[in-house]
């Protein structure tokens, strides 16, 4: 089985103090370290599962700068076969319609069976990049999987829903399934294999490389406009009620009603 798995390399924010660059359209990530989405990591897990069940190959593919080539050696560490990095400054990251579109014209031109994400980016939580790439590879998809079965040239995805909700379907290989955390617990790359990582296969491709024009996934053919970014101001607008439980239910309902809530 041939599985592609799309990571992407994000900034941790956990910790560091979050500025907006003088642009006034981006982070100032100077003090980030970066490593790659969690979502993601999940779903190069599983991909190593499934291939170690069944046989086959995984492919991990990025689109990102030379730095993320840290985060992809870490994946083909753990049991990635080889990997491709597409690095081209004309590429509209903020954009994840044209991102799939990117992520697309290589993977339509390969043998696949299964293509895997994480079902959101810590960064900017879209969830649309894995169904979006379903639509350009013109293959079905499936979202929020948190267990995978398959079935003779099938692939059966549980889904998680919302309200504690799931949902089984089953679908014609080949697929694009976008992966749930939780669905699996990420192994820590082993000594041996980072080793083997080092020489294991790692192209570097642009936009001429797969054939897609600068128009196509700039930001002046996107439909996403960035206008600004600014850090929400924190106000306080909390009311401690004092008073018998009767009087506290009675003020409550009142403002409740004043708000138009009830």
């Amino acid at each position: 089985m041939n599985i592609f798995v799309c990571v992407k390399r994000v900034p941790d924010t956990s910790e560091a103090e979050i500025k907006i660059d003088e642009t006034g359209r981006d982070v100032d990530s100077s003090r980030f370290s970066f490593d790659i989405n969690d979502a993601d990591n999940y779903a190069v897990e599983e991909a190593i599962r499934i291939k170690e069940a069944r046989g086959g190959n995984v492919q991990v593919i990025c689109a990102g700068p030379q730095d993320a080539d840290v985060m992809i050696r870490m994946a083909l560490a753990k049991g990635g076969d080889s990997a491709v990095r597409i690095d081209d400054p004309r590429i509209n990251k903020n954009d994840p319609l044209q991102m799939a579109k990117v992520l697309a014209a290589y993977i339509k031109e390969q043998e696949y069976d299964l293509v895997m994400t994480g079902c959101m980016a810590n960064d900017n939580w879209f969830m649309a990049t894995g169904v979006a790439l379903a639509e350009e590879l013109g293959v079905p998809h499936a979202a929020m999987v948190n267990q995978v079965e398959f079935l003779d040239g099938k692939v059966k995805a549980h889904r998680e829903l919302e309200g504690g909700l799931s949902e089984v379907v089953e679908m014609e290989l080949p697929a694009v399934l976008t992966i749930q955390t939780g669905i699996n617990e990420p192994r820590y790359a082993p000594i041996r294999g980072i080793r083997a990582a080092q020489k294991k296969e790692l192209k570097v491709l642009n936009l001429d490389d797969l054939g897609i024009s600068e128009e196509e996934v700039s930001e002046n053919s996107s439909l996403i406009e960035l206008q600004k970014l600014y850090i929400p101001e924190v106000v306080s607008k909390a009311e401690f009620i004092e008073g018998e439980p009767e009087e506290k239910a009675q003020i409550m309902a009142d403002k409740l009603v004043k708000g138009g809530l009830l």
